[in-house]
């Protein structure tokens, strides 16, 4: 029997139940059909934030970012290089702190670019300032391999 391992739709915020070695598999959501794990980066809202945070199984790298940052525009390619060299083992997600004001109190967050780790409901690390893929995907892997 197969173990299993929750992700949340970053489209309907729906909490999805599956099996861990199909996760490879692109799975979608079982609600709203939306691809779960494609390798893309995926924009979030408080509310899926949290839920994912909260419930994921799979570890999500958050991008605290807004649309007047430079540095935050300048770094985006990498960012989307990085979920595509991550995935099927880590999502990648980005959330508009000028939009969602309340995810940056939630999080603490001082300065952008910010990248918070979330993995099995809680924060595992973080990290500050615009970064090349290679820097992102090492910085994900260190931090996974210490918990």
């Amino acid at each position: 029997m197969s173990t299993r391992i929750k992700v949340t739709c970053t489209e309907c915020g729906q909490v999805n139940q599956l099996p861990t070695n199909k996760i490879d598999a692109n799975p979608n959501c079982g609600i709203c059909g939306a691809g779960l794990n494609g390798g893309k980066v995926a924009t979030l809202d408080f509310q899926t934030l949290e839920k994912a945070a909260r419930n994921d199984g799979l570890p999500l790298l958050v991008d605290f970012w807004a649309p007047w940052c430079g540095p935050c525009r300048a770094m985006a390619p990498e960012f989307e290089a990085a979920a595509r060299a991550l995935s099927p083992k880590v999502r990648l997600a980005k959330i508009n702190t000028q939009s969602n004001p309340d995810a940056t109190v939630r999080y603490n967050i001082r300065g952008i670019p910010a990248f918070i780790l979330f993995h099995k409901g809680r924060e595992v690390a973080r990290l500050a300032g615009a970064r090349p893929s290679a820097q992102i995907q090492a910085f994900v892997a260190e931090s996974l391999a210490k918990h």
